[in-house]
């Protein structure tokens, strides 16, 4: 049997799911969300500016997109559950190191250790733990897994929230850390250990030059670059947007809202999509966050703001879990996780960039307006870019 149908309705690859669905709530939770976090409550309480501690987060994603690259080749040698243990402690490390920091210049270890973590708990992490285990019902098990990067956001951003009012943003960062390392890395070692049973020898994967050569390749990076570029920096100045309106708390809520319309989406994609064309689906997606972000360029007031938050969310993770799934049907079973981990490292490469820049934006024009608006054009270049690799599929 291949290895892509190994799992089918299979119990032990739905426990992997699972476990990589706790893997993506906590690196979520603490790679992605944290960041957004870490701006507002370290600008609050050190005074540092917006654009310094963006371009710190800035340097978070590019370590981690450094390294995403050679993510199949460390799973080669070590195994995804070494690798991901060790991502687990590096990203609680790093956590601890962002919210103890006293002076700006100590972001720089910070970031490098949480760079580190997120890369081995990324999208490419989950899509190497799942897709051995999957063929025809990957798209539903690969929406459960990356379910767990929104109720990351939906449980983390609130419970940070709570626990820097209550105990201080040292405090905050110490028990997040602990408990990652409590529950992610006992499960991690117990489920992800086990090769999938039946699996065949793989194919010889191609050359990354020629997988970096193919148009079907660049087209799909290209829009995944540009529509992960707005949605990081927007994701990441969230808060600071709609904290001057709204105050922390309902700020905080709405980050939640995301993340609830989030796994709504993904969960609805992962269970429709089928057969359907992916790279339309993925279309349609970029164009929907396009309006959400508009609203929140020009919204004034609960009900705009609020509607924009939910068409913005309801497609954030399907632009984690689409790419996966149009690889999996455009190039071959020995290329999708190099072709996925490719993918995401020079997206993020590109959309590392994104907090700096929006920072940079907002500290100039003042407001948000601008760099929102922004961030609307360039999902609707990502539509266009998806769309258009159809005639190399």
């Amino acid at each position: 049997m291949a290895p892509t149908e190994v799992g089918d309705g299979n119990r032990d690859g739905w426990r992997v799911v699972w476990t990589a669905f706790v893997v993506a709530v906590f690196g979520w939770g603490i790679g992605f969300s944290g960041p957004g976090v870490y701006l507002a409550a370290l600008h609050r309480i050190h005074g540092w500016s917006i654009s310094t501690i963006s371009l710190a987060i800035t340097g978070h994603f590019l370590v981690s997109a450094a390294l995403i690259g050679w993510l199949p080749d460390a799973y080669r040698r070590f195994g995804v559950a070494r690798v991901t243990i060790g991502g687990a402690l590096l990203a609680a490390a790093g956590a601890v190191a962002w919210t103890n920091a006293l002076e700006a210049w100590q972001l720089v270890p910070a970031l490098m250790l949480s760079g580190a973590g997120w890369s081995a708990m990324s999208g490419a992490a989950l899509n190497a733990m799942v897709a051995p285990w999957f063929g025809r019902d990957r798209p539903k098990a690969i929406s459960v897994a990356f379910n767990g990067a929104s109720v990351g956001g939906l449980l983390f951003t609130p419970l940070w929230s709570v626990l820097i009012s209550d105990g201080g943003l040292p405090l905050a960062g110490s028990l997040v850390a602990l408990a990652m390392i409590a529950l992610v890395c006992p499960l991690v070692w117990r489920f992800l250990l086990p090769a999938p049973g039946g699996a065949s020898k793989a194919e010889r994967p191609l050359p990354r030059r020629a997988l970096l050569a193919h148009w079907g390749f660049a087209t799909m990076s290209i829009a995944f670059a540009l529509g992960m570029f707005a949605q990081i920096g927007l994701f990441a100045h969230l808060i600071a947007r709609l904290e001057p309106d709204f105050g922390p708390a309902i700020a905080a809520f709405a980050i939640s809202l995301v993340a609830l319309c989030a796994v709504l989406g993904r969960t609805l994609l992962g269970w429709l999509l089928g057969e359907h064309d992916r790279r339309l689906a993925a279309a349609a997606n970029f164009l929907m966050q396009a309006a959400g972000s508009i609203l929140l360029a020009l919204g004034d007031g609960m009900v705009p703001l609020a509607i924009g938050c939910v068409l913005f969310g309801l497609g954030v993770g399907n632009l984690n879990s689409l790419p996966p799934l149009i690889a999996q049907r455009e190039f071959r079973a020995a290329d999708v996780g190099t072709v996925v981990a490719l993918t995401i490292a020079i997206n993020q490469a590109v959309f590392a960039f994104a907090p700096a820049i929006l920072g940079a934006l907002r500290d100039l024009s003042g407001s948000y307006v601008m760099a929102f608006l922004g961030v609307a054009a360039f999902q609707g270049l990502a539509a266009a870019a998806v769309a258009w690799g159809r005639r190399f599929s």
